[in-house]
């Protein structure tokens, strides 16, 4: 059975809803074909039944011993290949389902990933949490429903060719009923595939609300705002609801269709093969078999109405991952990329005039301290404009940037889980160094469970000095060629500061380290300090150097005022 999730979800079909299915079909294509060709034999065992039993029924009337043994050890077989087949189809089905699921989820994390900040510019809050609690689940459904709904399209095929040569007029009722029937169903797919749309939209703007609700609960108590907002989603939640109820009955004459027509064809069917039977048309077994076709066709007759609501919701969920599969990063990948090697190379700033030699710690000291954040940005490619070994950081691939450059600032968020997944993702081994080095030891320590100790949503129950330590360590753990750390001790107290700035040192010695801050305590410990004024770089030196020779960098790094 496939180990999930898949390491390797692949390159998404971003063109249509359909192709973003079909592409998942592809991809899971030994599982999807596995469960259609076991669904085909499940249902085909069960097709078959009515007329073993019509057979055995027939040979039993007529005393033909031998006969009714040979039928009923076919109907033993077709009992036992039901069963397997049953069986070796759901486990598929789940795989198909599960898969459908998770390649999603990567799918979308890995676009949000790459969309960066530009995220929340391109979607909407409330449209990127539909898609991972909602859309997954139908997109995995209709992968699913696949199986089953091929399997009982030709069960249908089958029954129709064993009564037409059975009886023509009862066969001939089975070949125009089915495709009426569809064709009836098919009526309500289209307004409630609309509704759903709907639906969907309104949902995804209100979850939206409700999330810039609870970040801003505090601001609105401050102004007096709460409620107001509180009747607009009050105003807006029943918008939903009503747009939920509409879409729920077009649902439930759907629901009804499935169960009223298919009843309404099994009395058709019944009928007419009594009627049959007393004019000697056809035998007794005949017309147990017919009964019993007519009721197993409801079966069939349902699945296949479900595959159509399913694979319906299914493309209306896909349209929106699609949506989200093709809006544009701000940082695209280029159509040539360079070597990532070059990365490795000194980096520059032209905007600012600042030059990070490789293998070296070295700080950026800004007046403004949103200056020197600028200038961590763009040596990270979080904006253009730097260069590595004298290229442009966009003629690298972003993936190839992100890995080789960690920019590791205070907007970092703790992740609800596991304290060891949440600071090594990756098992790679260094937890231990890099707790030390964060003087984080102590606050594993402190946990009921240390490392396996759950964290609360955004590590809430941490106060910020030790926000901003687990945050550190998760950025040492990562361990990367080039690592620029933004304002990295300013929430701790004086003496954690300087364990952290000696042993941060020491740990990255011979590799690439920035660090924008203006404490003095992690500046006497770099290489050099590179000290921006008004966006330009003013001078370089060491920071006892620079605290002699340059009055603004002492008024700076001291926080004296000015004379």
């Amino acid at each position: 059975m496939k180990k999930l999730p898949d390491a390797a979800p692949g390159i998404p079909d971003d063109s249509s809803p359909v192709g973003y299915l079909r592409r998942l079909i592809r991809h899971y294509w030994r599982s999807v074909y596995a469960a259609i060709a076991l669904a085909i034999l499940w249902m085909l065992c069960q097709a078959f039944v009515p007329a073993i039993v019509g057979r055995a029924i027939d040979a039993a009337t007529d005393g033909d011993r031998r006969g009714l043994l040979i039928w009923s050890l076919a109907l033993l077989a077709a009992g036992i290949g039901q069963a397997a087949f049953g069986i070796g189809r759901h486990r598929f089905a789940v795989v198909n389902y599960v898969g459908g699921m998770f390649t999603t989820v990567q799918l979308t994390v890995r676009k949000a990933g790459r969309l960066g900040s530009a995220l929340s510019r391109r979607l909407d809050t409330g449209e990127v949490v539909a898609i991972g609690t909602s859309d997954i689940r139908q997109i995995g459904a209709a992968i699913d429903i696949t199986a089953r709904g091929t399997g009982s399209l030709l069960a249908v095929v089958a029954v129709a060719v064993i009564l037409l040569t059975t009886s023509v007029p009862l066969g001939l009722v089975v070949v125009l009923g089915v495709p009426l029937l569809m064709s009836i169903v098919a009526l309500l797919i289209r307004p409630l595939h609309g509704r759903q749309q709907a639906t969907r939209e309104q949902q995804g703007l209100l979850t939206g609300r409700a999330a810039d609700l609870v970040g801003g609960l505090r601001v609105l108590r401050g102004v007096g705002g709460e409620a107001v907002m509180g009747r607009r989603y009050r105003e807006e939640s029943q918008v939903l609801r009503a747009a939920g109820v509409r879409t729920a009955g077009v649902e439930s004459l759907l629901e009804a269709a499935q169960v009223l027509l298919p009843g309404i064809f099994l009395v058709l069917v019944t009928w007419l093969g009594a009627r049959f039977a007393l004019d000697g048309h056809i035998t007794v077994g005949q017309l147990v078999s017919f009964y019993a076709y007519a009721a197993f066709l409801v079966t069939p007759l349902r699945q296949l109405t479900e595959a159509i609501d399913k694979l319906t919701r299914g493309h209306v969920s896909a349209r929106r991952v699609v949506s989200m599969l093709r809006a544009r990063t701000d940082l695209p990948d280029p159509a040539a990329p360079v070597d990532a090697e070059r990365l490795r190379g000194p980096l520059t700033d032209p905007a600012s005039g600042v030059t990070i030699p490789p293998g070296r710690t070295t700080a950026i000291v800004a007046t403004v301290p949103a200056e020197a954040a600028a200038i961590a940005d763009r040596l990270g490619r979080y904006a253009d404009g730097a260069l590595a070994d004298g290229v442009p950081l966009g003629s690298f691939e972003l993936a190839a940037v992100r890995e080789r450059i960690l920019v590791a600032d205070n907007d970092a968020r703790l992740f609800t889980g596991p304290m060891r997944a949440d600071l090594d993702p990756g098992g790679d081994g260094r937890l231990t160094q890099a707790l030390r080095t964060a003087a984080a030891t102590d606050i594993v320590e402190a946990l009921p469970d240390g490392l396996d100790s759950e964290v609360a949503e955004r590590g809430r129950t941490f106060s910020g000095g030790q926000q901003q330590r687990l945050r550190l360590v998760r950025a040492l753990v990562a361990d990367p060629d080039t690592l620029i750390l933004v304002e990295p001790t300013s929430a701790v107290d004086a003496h954690t500061e300087a364990r952290i700035a000696e042993r941060l040192v020491a740990a990255r010695a011979g590799r690439t380290t920035v660090i924008c801050t203006s404490s003095p305590l992690v500046l006497d410990r770099t290489d050099q300090v590179i000290f921006v004024d008004q966006g330009r770089v003013v001078s370089v030196g060491r920071h006892r150097d620079l605290l002699d020779d340059e009055p603004l960098y002492a008024r700076t790094v001291l926080r004296e005022e000015a004379a």
